[in-house]
């Protein structure tokens, strides 16, 4: 059964970053599909999947212990809460790399060695992105939707609307491809920070979670065949370590 058949109530929350432009599809979830990038020669291993850094996190042992629904809580409410602290947190993260990520750094929504995520403008036609423009997209229509009461209810009485469950798998989905994206192009950048500890655990974290409440397709993690996701190969790289389940 899934997790998503609870009635969902109110919820309370931090205060929310600074807003950003607005979106081309503000008010909707953001259509954008995936297209094979240029082929390229064989590249090296990924930085984060090398040793010492695959293996660098805040938390050890299995992130299971931490995405479990508390006692007495709301399943809705902590489904929304954690959603919210991981936009803000990842939000954190890009604000750091902005200056990395730029449209002459990264002039696709790179994911992969053969991957681009691309989106789909107003007249329903798939358009590359530069990177930057592509994830202010997304945290914009994520925002608007942390905003909205009819979406995420903060006032006491105020129950999730039915739509909740599919609306949060749609900010899921779109938030993993900023992961992926930092993974695969920014890495090198977070090694530099010093940063791989806190955002390998920020990213186990949402991986545990979505996992868990049935919120992250398989596919989205993983890629297609001849067009893969890096970050999947370091979904299989933790589970064999036991830091997510099988």
């Amino acid at each position: 059964m899934s997790f998503f058949n609870s009635i969902g109530r109110s919820m309370s929350r931090a205060p929310r970053p600074p807003r950003r432009s607005t979106t081309p599809t503000s008010g909707t979830f953001p259509p954008t599909e995936s297209v094979p990038a240029t082929p390229t020669t064989t590249a090296p291993k990924p930085l984060y999947l090398c040793s010492p850094f695959v293996e660098a996190a805040l938390v050890k042992g299995n992130f299971k212990t931490i995405v479990m629904l508390p006692k007495y809580a709301d399943p809705l409410e902590w489904v929304a809460v954690n959603i919210f602290d991981f936009y803000q947190n990842l939000n954190l993260f890009y604000g750091v790399l902005t200056e990395c990520c730029t449209q002459q750094s990264c002039p696709t929504m790179a994911a992969g060695p053969t991957l681009n995520y691309t989106w789909i403008n107003q007249d329903r036609k798939s358009v590359q992105l530069a990177a930057p423009m592509y994830i202010d997209y997304v945290m914009t229509w994520v925002q608007n939707l942390l905003d909205d009461e009819n979406v995420f209810p903060t006032k006491s009485g105020r129950d999730f609307s039915q739509s909740f469950p599919g609306t949060a798998k749609h900010i899921y989905r779109q938030l993993l491809r900023v992961f992926a994206h930092l993974y695969y192009a920014h890495y090198q950048q977070i090694l530099h920070l010093r940063s791989e500890p806190h955002f390998n655990s920020l990213f186990a974290h949402f991986l545990a979670f979505g996992k868990e409440y049935d919120m992250l397709d398989i596919k989205d993690v993983k890629g297609q065949q001849g067009s893969p996701v890096g970050i999947g190969a370091l979904w299989e790289r933790w589970k064999e370590m036991g830091i997510l389940e099988s």
